[in-house]
């Protein structure tokens, strides 16, 4: 869209909808519409074929007879409204907007367009009792048994397997050969060769790994096998199938023993004796533990503060939290190596459904939001430049990263200003 200036002559006309909700009507006609309409015209010109002229040389008049002038409409009105939407937020900068404005078109024609934008205005809060809240924080304690069992899921870690004579038993890692069939014909996806599999993992269809135990190295055996009722393939749900499996390989897992070269191998500074690590494991565990107290006790005292809270939560803000939430995971599958589309073909799910498992949680989210917001403006919580400064100092020191580069990606220093005041309103709540 042009950023150039457009004399235009430009109507606006307000209506307001509801506590949170203003409509602002913006019309593009005169000169600018005009303009918008010749340069619309360019742009189409330059791809039409009309017979007996060259591509993007036929006179406008010949043009317009063959598309017509409405064929141009909806072109110029994207050359608008980018210019429309910057100065209707310009002419309402006072207005707290705490969602993406809805944009829509009213009217087009050959004399002018006429957009609606849809704000969403921050609704009114009625607090109710936020300090002195009855909410207490868990104890944490660490018992022997979770040290043991950390100690042994490390030890698991460093698991060796190593080639077995004998027969394949539970817990074993088998390469093997299969072959799978229905009704004597192979099927898509049911062949591999030389694929390692770990008996007990239940990664394969109920009942597939079980019937390896007891097979030697180079024994084949069918193995029959049905698929679940809701198997992703229709072709396979609730299907008998055989698979024709050859063990070439047996491997069994070798836990390595709580001595020197174990405690070499974990490379934990101090820690060269039993003792020395149960200490440290301890300690872990009670550092994860106590951040999820705090993080239980601060969720415990969000809600019960929110009990008394009086506010008409906007949708438009629910629906942006959702976006936020949703493009988070798709970075968090991301990571995994999927995408939204592959998530939703395994789960045999869709985005709408998704969206709606996420509704309660992001509703939950702008409310404590809103309160926390209408806390810190009753607490009269303000951020300094130089306090938000010092802030984005640490910040980026703590993340390894040059400040200025730490601030474009957080979002400036008015984004660590907001942070810092929310998380000041929750050391309010918990007095």
């Amino acid at each position: 869209m042009k950023k150039e200036e457009i004399k235009d002559t430009t109507k606006v006309t307000e209506k307001a909808t509801k506590d949170t909700t203003k409509v602002i009507t913006k019309k593009i006609e005169g000169e600018a519409w005009e303009t918008a309409k010749e340069e619309a015209y360019k742009k189409a010109n330059k791809k039409a074929k009309i017979d007996g002229f060259r591509q993007g040389k036929a006179p406008k008049d010949v043009f317009l007879k063959k598309y017509g002038e409405e064929s141009l409409w909806a072109d110029a009105a994207d050359m608008v409204l980018e210019k429309a939407y910057e100065e209707m937020l310009k002419e309402n900068e006072k207005e707290e907007i705490v969602a993406r404005p809805e944009v829509g078109v009213k009217s087009l024609g050959k004399d002018a367009v006429e957009f609606t934008f849809t704000l969403t205005l921050k609704p009114e809060l009625k607090l109710g009792k936020y300090k002195g809240l009855k909410v207490k924080k868990e104890e944490v304690k660490v018992e022997k048994e979770e040290i043991a069992k950390t100690i042994e899921e490390m030890r698991s870690r460093y698991t060796e397997n190593a080639i077995k004579e004998g027969k394949v038993a539970d817990g074993d890692t088998v390469v093997i050969d299969f072959l799978g069939t229905k009704d004597g014909v192979a099927f898509e996806g049911g062949t591999a060769e030389n694929y390692s599999l770990k008996i007990g993992s239940n990664t394969f269809i109920p009942g597939f790994e079980e019937q390896l135990i007891g097979m030697e190295k180079e024994e084949v055996k069918d193995v029959n096998v049905t698929f679940p009722e809701d198997y992703h393939a229709e072709d396979l749900k609730g299907a008998p199938v055989v698979f024709k499996v050859t063990v070439h390989e047996i491997k069994e897992a070798i836990v390595p023993e709580i001595d020197k070269d174990f405690f070499e191998d974990l490379g934990l500074e101090g820690v060269d004796s039993v003792e020395s690590l149960e200490k440290v494991v301890e300690e872990n565990i009670r550092t994860q533990k106590e951040a999820n107290a705090d993080n239980k006790y601060l969720d415990d005292l969000l809600a019960e503060a929110a009990k008394e809270v009086e506010v008409e939560v906007p949708h438009a803000m629910i629906h942006d939290e959702i976006d936020r939430m949703m493009d988070q995971y798709a970075q968090n599958l991301q990571m995994q190596g999927l995408t939204l589309e592959q998530f939703y073909q395994f789960t045999n799910s869709n985005e709408d459904a998704l969206r709606g498992q996420m509704h309660e949680e992001a509703e939950k989210r702008v409310l404590y939001r809103l309160m926390l917001e209408e806390i810190a403006k009753a607490e009269k919580i303000e951020v300094s430049d130089a306090v938000a400064k010092e802030e984005a100092k640490k910040l980026a020191d703590k993340y390894k990263m040059e400040e200025e580069e730490f601030l474009k990606a957080f979002g400036g220093l008015d984004m660590i200003k907001y942070d810092r005041k929310m998380r000041d309103a929750m050391e309010v709540l918990k007095g």
